[in-house]
């Protein structure tokens, strides 16, 4: 594994006691000698400061080294499925969708809602891409014009990074006394893009305001669906696995027309009663680890999937009602 999130420390130890008694040993790379995905692995190296081609030749050299039998990228996927060549030539498996034109959309968010328009798989919210600040105040009226509220992020991006709402009603002192938030005026927003005469590309969109889902997915290597489970987002840290039938046959119509391979996850946020996609990320999610206690590991089943082993399709358990915990891990020095 390269360079992963955090809770990658979770995915090595649920890949490594997995319940076929399976026997794995772990190679990790990261930037920081002393990130928490390393502290799990058997070995840890640290990464260069590399992209494109480039990285993708060095994350090959490092598998050739070490006799790696299956890669699972994160940093770089687009490069390193672009190169997969590579890895073929020395018999490094990997764990990454091959079909390039639909992991770069993905990546974009603006390039996937093209992609998905017209294909009757998920509704898409209203938004629109800009790289000025006249084009972000045009957008914003637009929006606000057809009755909804306004949110923003750039187009690709992880996670929460540069995901700001835009509420005209904070109070200033009380934003000063109170906990950080994810808001913004629209005067402070257009006031920072006006700095600069063209910037990297935003997507100003509807702001969903109804319940957030996390969809984890489990997919053949030629993305036939094989489960798919809905974790519910709640107040603070609490979640719920559910047996949402709509957000189920919503992941098989988009694993049935898109095959995307091994483990990806579906981010849908009703607004009206009606899911919306957020994104999909084609790979594990950061909050995977939290969906397995329905009973399925899914890091394990994609390693097996990858490695052409066989799978038995698993029956989650739903209705759990789950959070986490920070937990002290001593770090290893060598």
């Amino acid at each position: 594994m390269n360079r992963w999130f955090s809770t990658a420390y979770h995915y090595i130890n649920m890949i490594r006691d997995n319940p076929d008694g399976e026997s794995f040993e772990f190679y990790g790379t990261h930037p920081n000698p002393q990130h928490m995905s390393l502290m799990a692995s058997d070995h840890a190296e640290t990464e260069p400061d590399l992209t494109g081609r480039a990285y993708a030749e060095f994350c090959a050299e490092f598998c050739k080294r070490h006799e790696i039998d299956l890669f699972i990228p994160r940093l770089h996927m687009e490069e390193i499925a672009r190169h997969a060549s590579l890895f073929d030539a020395i018999g490094t498996k990997l764990l990454v969708c091959r079909d390039l034109d639909l992991l770069d959309a993905m990546v974009e968010k603006d390039k996937f809602y093209e992609m998905l328009q017209g294909r009757d798989l998920v509704t898409i919210p209203d938004y629109e891409v800009v790289t000025t600040a006249e084009a972000f105040k045009s957008a914003y009226e637009k929006l606000t014009a057809r009755g909804h509220k306004v949110c923003f992020k750039p187009t690709k991006s992880e996670g929460g990074m540069g995901f700001r709402i835009i509420n005209d009603e904070i109070d200033p002192l009380e934003e000063l006394y109170g906990y950080v938030t994810l808001s913004t005026t629209f005067e402070r927003a257009h006031e920072a893009f006006s700095a600069v005469e063209r910037f990297e590309d935003i997507m100003v969109m509807e702001l969903l305001e109804g319940t957030e889902y996390s969809i984890d997915c489990l997919a053949t290597a030629e993305g036939e669906l094989i489960t798919a489970v809905p974790r519910r987002k709640s107040e603070g840290r609490i979640y719920l696995l559910e047996e949402n039938q709509e957000l189920l046959e919503l992941s098989r119509r988009i694993a049935n027309t898109l095959r995307i391979p091994y483990a990806f996850n579906i981010q849908v946020r009703y607004n009206h009663g009606v899911p919306k996609l957020l994104e999909i990320n084609p790979r594990m999610s950061g909050g995977l680890y939290i969906t397995c206690l329905s009973s399925v590991n899914l890091p394990y089943l994609a390693v097996r999937a990858a490695l052409g082993m066989p799978i038995t399709p698993p029956e989650p358990k739903f209705g759990i009602t789950a959070s986490y915990i920070e937990q002290a891990v001593q770090i290893n020095q060598d």
